[in-house]
């Protein structure tokens, strides 16, 4: 993911803000039992996940799929998949799985939310075929989507089948920028059980705005293929941990990079110290290729 690089991430201050006082607002008295978590990479194609594979792997998915819980998938923003091949992906990973897929781009980047319901209407028949493996979907808009259009976010909101669990990430500044903006989108989210994404990269500091709008956390985790991404993943598992004893009952973690080689190399030490933190038990992804080169 090249969103929001920077020259020289050793300048970046990457210290996590303070909860917002609407994350606040929505935490419920935990439940026993009822944190699940979910960590993955946004790609498994093995030209992006260099010393991922074993030498021989003949179906990426179905490899990837034995080391990870989950995916962000990314290639549904691309393409709108066919009933055929949803089934084909859910029928090669086990269960147990979970695919986050992005709405296509015919949606949120070429109509802009402008008579998106036959899209929209194809992309959710399709995506169904996950049946039990489908995580979340989530929109994600242009960089120059603004606040201005506000009522087209509105009318996609209102309109979406609420059968489909739905996350939507915003990245044009204006909408973390003008406290009355942010508000209106908070309220619109919540409303309508709507998860808003928190994106970690070096170069917008302002889309950590860590306003919770579901007791469901979907962060979008950019590495900068620095010694930072380290400490910066420490500081995830700290405030996970609190939000989980207050009230978290999902969480969605998705590792990037600007180089994606060791995606996975950061996945597993993130998972490690998660499983400690916080009594999870997710496996702990293994890197075929050793010591490979994470900077």
């Amino acid at each position: 993911m090249q969103f929001g690089k920077v020259e020289d991430p050793s300048l970046i201050n990457f210290s996590l803000p303070a909860d917002a006082p609407e994350t606040k607002e929505i935490w419920s008295k935990p439940a026993k039992n009822t944190f699940e978590a979910y960590v993955g990479c946004a790609k498994w194609n093995k030209a992006d996940l260099k010393g991922f594979y074993p030498k021989g792997t003949k179906d990426e998915l179905t490899y990837y799929a034995t080391q990870f819980n989950c995916i962000e998938l990314n290639a549904t923003f691309y393409n709108l998949p066919s009933s055929a091949q949803v089934s084909s992906w859910k029928d090669k990973t086990p269960d147990g799985f979970k695919f986050f897929p992005k709405i296509t781009n015919t949606v949120s980047h070429y109509r802009r939310l402008i008579d998106v319901k036959e899209p929209v209407t194809l992309f959710c028949d399709a995506i169904s075929h996950f049946e039990e493996k489908l995580g979340m979907v989530f929109l994600q808009l242009h960089d120059n989507f603004k606040p201005k259009d506000f009522d087209r976010l509105k009318t996609f909101v209102e309109d979406f089948p609420k059968v489909i669990p739905l996350a939507i990430e915003v990245r044009n500044e204006e909408w973390f920028t003008n406290k009355a903006v942010a508000d209106e989108l908070y309220q619109l989210l919540k409303k309508h059980h709507i998860t808003n994404v928190l994106v970690d990269t070096a170069g917008r500091r302002d889309m950590i705005h860590m306003k919770l709008s579901t007791p469901v956390a979907f962060i979008r985790y950019v590495g900068a293929n620095h010694e930072s991404d380290y400490s910066r993943l420490d500081e995830w598992v700290e405030r996970i941990t609190l939000w989980k004893a207050a009230g978290l009952e999902k969480l969605y973690f998705f590792v990037h990079q600007n180089v994606e080689l060791a995606s996975p190399l950061l996945s597993a030490y993130f998972i490690q110290k998660l499983n400690k933190a916080v009594g999870t038990s997710l496996h702990i992804p293994v890197m075929a290729t050793q010591n490979p080169t994470l900077f």
